[in-house]
């Protein structure tokens, strides 16, 4: 048996063995709309007098990972403005916020607090990821902020595209003998097939090859902070100091997906038309409608480009490689690399259609040009011949 899967089986004998800890955070909620183009924030919070995000501080007496104090800023902070209580049907109370992004995507967070075991964390976790329809309820907050704001929005979608992301958050663990939490090896041994439940949302016992898979995506900075980062949920292991750029993190990184996923929308359905209009024929006439496509063609691919310079540059790090790194691994664990690899494939495509399209119409244009210049040869000739001038 290979070393990584006699580590499993530890991982998973020991998440049965051990009694249980005391667990003390909060869960999040994080659901994302892309509503719009742009946003104009100044113009929303005059509309709604809302706050801008503000800038993650330093706590020098809490233990915080070091890029919390300021290594990440926004190029323009979100606007920020809370929104009433969530209650579900089980009677759980969440806080809610809402922000707005300059780049048009709104996030509605929703907080619950946390205490207790790993069985109660793994049974609110399973049962938040498939029982509970957050979208639903965030949709309807989305509408109604919206409704006030609409001025705000600039090139208002009819319909919007959606991303939902769970944060389990835990901030202190009490071992079953009233002492501090182990150090994050031990933790991750004794405990990590428990963390796996949680990210994958799953009560059941996980396969070694699944526990493995979930632990792979874990970085720590200090030796008692830790974060595993899941395609739809993450486990963080930190102070509210500490946590709170991972969150925001976290946060941008979803973002990043959805434009991403907007603009291989916009693009596929770009593409189709193009192909459909080539599909009509390239002849001499049918040339002269490639010009109207390629024009709108080409003003597609210089709005993907500036949304996504904008998009890429909403966030910047401050000379900061942890929270550098903290970033790739939650953009890779959500899928923003292969939908911007998707998204440069198509835009490539595209680029070489317009250059076809535009070929195709200068040829036509240069034989019509062409084609002019001996008719009116031909009709100076006839002139000539005839002894008359024109």
């Amino acid at each position: 048996m290979s070393e990584q899967t006699n580590q499993s089986a530890v991982l998973t004998s020991s998440a049965d063995s051990q009694p249980e800890l005391t667990l003390h955070g909060s869960v999040l909620v994080l659901l994302q709309f892309d509503v719009c183009e742009t946003i104009r924030l100044d113009h929303l919070r005059e509309i709604l007098g809302a706050r801008t995000a503000p800038k993650p501080q330093p706590q020098p007496q809490l233990h915080s990972q070091p890029f919390v104090t300021g290594a990440i800023d926004y190029d323009r902070p979100p606007v920020v403005e809370p929104v009433e209580p969530l209650v579900l049907a089980t009677g759980e109370r969440l806080t809610g916020q809402i922000k707005f992004y300059d780049y048009g995507v709104l996030s509605v967070v929703f907080e619950r607090p946390f205490a207790g075991g790993w069985s109660k964390l793994t049974g609110q976790a399973s049962r938040w990821v498939w029982d509970i329809d957050f979208a639903a309820e965030a949709t309807r907050i989305v509408r109604d902020t919206l409704s006030r704001a609409s001025s705000a929005l600039v090139k208002p979608y009819a319909e919007w595209l959606s991303e939902d992301y769970l944060i389990f958050h835990i901030r202190d663990i009490v071992a079953p003998d009233g002492g501090p939490c182990p150090p994050i090896p031990e933790f991750i041994q004794q405990h990590g097939a428990r963390i796996a439940q949680v990210i994958r949302g799953d009560t059941g016992n996980l396969a070694e090859s699944e526990i493995n898979e979930v632990l792979q995506s874990r970085i720590s900075y200090y030796a008692n902070d830790l974060a595993v980062i899941g395609w739809d949920a993450a486990f963080l292991l930190d102070s509210a100091s500490g946590a709170e750029t991972s969150i925001q993190l976290l946060e941008y990184a979803n973002s990043q997906l959805l434009e991403f996923r907007h603009y291989d929308d916009l693009l596929t359905r770009e593409l189709e038309s193009v192909y459909l209009l080539l599909d009509q024929g390239t002849g001499l006439f049918a040339r002269w409608r490639l010009a109207r496509s390629a024009t709108r063609l080409h003003t597609v691919l210089l709005d993907v480009d500036e949304l996504t310079e904008h998009t890429d540059n909403a966030i910047k790090f401050l000379s900061d490689m942890f929270a550098a790194r903290f970033y790739k691994l939650a953009a890779q664990k959500v899928g923003v690399p292969d939908y911007k690899n998707l998204v440069t494939q198509k835009v490539r495509t595209a680029e070489e259609l317009y250059r076809f399209m535009v070929d195709q119409f200068n040829q036509s244009r240069a034989f019509f040009l062409e084609l002019t210049v001996v008719i009116i040869l031909i009709i100076e000739l006839v002139y000539l011949f005839r002894g008359k001038p024109l």
